[in-house]
């Protein structure tokens, strides 16, 4: 293998939990040059991990006139590991020879000739595992544990310049992070802001993250204390994984910064419902210091993939104590 490409244009969390199949790539074959194509929001989480050696932006290559395309894929494997229908007939038309992707999608029947069997929906299995069943063509078998997943984080946040307004001393700095784009359920903000209060009372420095539009949710509900911040749309995304990772903690339903937290090696507190398939036993975030907390691990309607609102009722003293 002298050039491997790997596709994941969806969202931060997704890209971050593709990020060990990566290592396990470069581990095989150290040699080669891993090409990463996602959307170009998601490329400062790629620059983050050294087993990559190029991202590219598919919307850049599309863009690009059809023989140009052709020129770029010039490659002996692509992993469809989030089916794009366009790349993957582009990947055929560029006579790339390996092109890997789940048999659950019907036009990876036409454009793909390696199709290892699985489904993501109702496997018992975390999304990073899932990914590895891809690799199965190309002699990578093995499924790692969660714990063992721990081997292939090689996370390294670039060096960024942070605003020059924070000047909060890090050390005992917990962030959180309310809003999630609608991609989880999520804890009410009013537990949020107890939590801030409660946490500032306790000496902890308290930082809220968020986009602009997020922001505009809650910056209102924010309780006003000398510790507590809103830094709402004020970092990008490099900014705000160097923040993250000079964090104490971070707590946050399923969404892009629990994972980023999780990489970076801070305490991660995931809040989650436990109906698949957003349980956390599929969307934990990995890392040393990763964890989740649920209401009700047995909650009947999770159990029947009913909607549930279980999450509403983890208390903030539980969130409290786990934090520490």
């Amino acid at each position: 293998m002298k050039r491997i490409l790997i596709s994941r244009t969806d969202s931060i969390g997704d890209v971050a939990l593709t990020l060990p199949m990566c290592q396990a790539l470069r581990n095989k074959f150290p040699a080669a040059e891993i090409i990463f194509i996602g959307k170009n929001y998601t490329r400062p989480i790629v620059a983050c991990f050294t087993a990559i050696d190029a991202f590219w932006d598919i919307d850049e290559l599309f863009n690009q006139p059809i023989t140009s395309q052709l020129e770029q894929l010039q490659a002996d494997c692509i992993l469809h590991v989030f089916p794009n229908k366009k790349l993957a007939f582009l990947a055929k038309k560029a006579k790339i020879t390996m092109r890997i992707g789940t048999s659950h999608r019907i036009f990876h029947l036409f454009t793909c000739n390696e199709r290892p069997n699985f489904t993501r929906k109702n496997s018992p299995l975390h999304e990073s595992q899932l990914n590895f069943k891809l690799l199965a063509p190309l002699g990578i078998t093995e499924i790692p544990s969660l714990e063992d997943l721990q081997k292939f984080i090689q996370f390294k946040a670039v060096e960024s310049e942070l605003p020059s307004w924070i000047t909060v001393s890090m050390k005992d700095t917990i962030i959180l992070h309310p809003k999630s784009k609608g991609s989880a359920l999520e804890w009410p903000l009013e537990k949020y802001m107890d939590l801030a209060s409660k946490l500032a009372d306790s000496g902890k420095t308290v930082c809220f993250t968020g986009t602009e539009q997020e922001g505009m949710m809650f910056r209102q509900f924010i309780p006003v204390h000398e510790r507590i911040f809103d830094t709402t749309g004020k970092l990008s995304l490099e900014q705000l994984i160097v923040f993250i990772s000079q964090a104490k903690a971070l707590v946050a339903c399923s969404t892009g910064p629990y994972h980023i937290a999780g990489l970076s090696g801070i305490h991660a507190i995931g809040l989650f419902s436990m109906r698949r398939p957003i349980d956390p036993g599929r969307w934990c975030a990995i890392g040393p210091k990763a964890e989740f907390i649920v209401f009700d691990q047995m909650c009947q309607a999770c159990k029947k993939g009913q909607q549930c609102k279980c999450i509403e009722n983890i208390e903030v003293s539980t969130v409290l104590d786990c934090i520490g």
